[in-house]
């Protein structure tokens, strides 16, 4: 390594671009955050790596127009740059450029970095004093200048995840609906901000009530936004009175020609009758309980899951919810908690808890089960989205 670059404490570097990301408000518009790092970023380095001045442009169509400016101004300060510049032609090649005086434009030294994609690209140029090492200098741009891309990323992802919580949360409900001879509940924990899990409730008439729970493949944006896909198709085609094995097999077509191809979706919807009449279809999904006082029922007939197949047939399954059993739907993020030996939570649990407490409402029941589940797995956060909805007929 270069004897100037040896002498750069690049620790010391790094301590001080963390100090002044972690004094910024990290929902200060983009613009805002990027002149209050000009300014605190030109006060910390300006005597060691020599700096006389320092300019921030944003691109603006056809040209970078200034927007803050730090240390001398007056000569050299062009109020934008057009895309012609032969210094923007550089720095569109290399990220980082240092110019020597000729090439500058402006009488000395100067360099720049540049952030970001067409068309909101970021420039800093920073005029120089005698003195400054070339090495030293193109070590701290280049380290600003990952600093910076990352920061923005870590901006930009934090406003998509907002956006699709926002959308997650006007798709999905907060608390089922009532219906008349039924206790019904239902809850969720993402294992990121966003999830993929979901689950939603149809009153289709008085007397007939859609239920549905599934469970995206991952978690995070991703999912989140194809479980916003499937949660709008779904309840299109139950609005138009389709029969449900159509329903799944057109959203089965939609999500296998969206092209991700390692994304799929498991998922259950039935329909309850208020005579605890329950036709449903399973699309490979965690098969549905009916858990009844001497037996359990496991509901799977369907198909497979929704969306690597460009073709799929779904069937329906028929059964009775009887007075006193209790139906039980869930994502596999609660039965496969795993314990410190790896064993999962598994069905055989779940059946316990719920029998345990065969007599509370039905939001003590699923509370209970997700208390057990996350004890099992030593209160460890959770390695994926966990949803249950139980229902209870009275």
């Amino acid at each position: 390594m270069n004897d100037s670059v040896r002498k750069f404490d690049a620790k010391l570097f790094y301590r001080k671009l963390d100090s002044l990301f972690y004094a910024m408000d990290p929902t200060w518009p983009h613009i805002d955050m990027l002149k209050a790092f000009l300014e605190e970023s030109f006060r910390a380095l300006r005597d060691h790596l020599h700096l006389k001045t320092c300019l921030y442009y944003e691109e603006d169509g056809e040209v970078f127009t200034l927007q803050q400016a730090a240390g001398e101004t007056g000569a050299g300060m062009a109020a934008s740059l057009e895309l012609s510049d032969s210094r923007l032609q550089a720095l569109f090649q290399h990220n980082v450029y240092i110019f020597d005086a000729a090439a500058s434009m402006v009488g000395s030294a100067s360099a720049a970095l540049m952030v970001g994609k067409k068309p909101t690209r970021s420039i800093f140029f920073y005029l120089l004093e005698t003195g400054w090492s070339r090495e030293e200098l193109d070590f701290a741009l280049n380290t600003i200048r990952a600093a910076l891309g990352a920061r923005i990323t870590e901006e930009r992802l934090r406003g998509s995840f907002k956006e699709a919580a926002l959308i997650q949360q006007s798709l999905l409900v907060d608390e089922p609906p009532e219906f008349a001879g039924y206790d019904i509940a239902c809850g969720s924990i993402p294992a990121e901000e966003v999830g993929g899990d979901f689950f939603d409730f149809t009153i289709l008439d008085p007397e007939i009530l859609g239920l549905a729970i599934g469970d995206a493949s991952g978690h995070g944006l991703p999912a989140a936004l194809l479980v916003r896909d499937v949660v709008t198709g779904l309840r299109m085609g139950i609005e138009r009175h389709l029969k449900v094995g159509i329903v799944f097999e057109k959203l089965n077509r939609v999500i296998h020609r969206s092209k991700l191809s390692s994304r799929f979706v498991s998922m259950v919807y039935g329909e309850l009758e208020t005579n605890g009449n329950f036709v449903y279809v399973n699309a490979g999904h965690q098969p549905p309980l009916i858990i009844k006082h001497n037996s359990v029922e496991s509901l799977e007939a369907g198909g497979s899951v929704i969306g690597p197949l460009p073709e799929v047939r779904f069937v329906r399954g028929i059964t009775q919810i009887d007075h006193g059993s209790i139906l039980l739907l869930c994502t596999d993020g609660i039965v496969e908690r795993s314990n410190s030996e790896g064993e999962f939570f598994g069905e055989s649990r779940m059946i316990e808890m719920i029998r345990a407490h065969r007599g509370a409402s039905a939001q003590k029941m699923l509370d209970e089960l997700f208390s057990a589940a996350f004890e099992y797995g030593n209160r460890r956060p959770w390695e994926d989205d966990a949803s249950g909805v139980i229902v209870i007929r009275k």
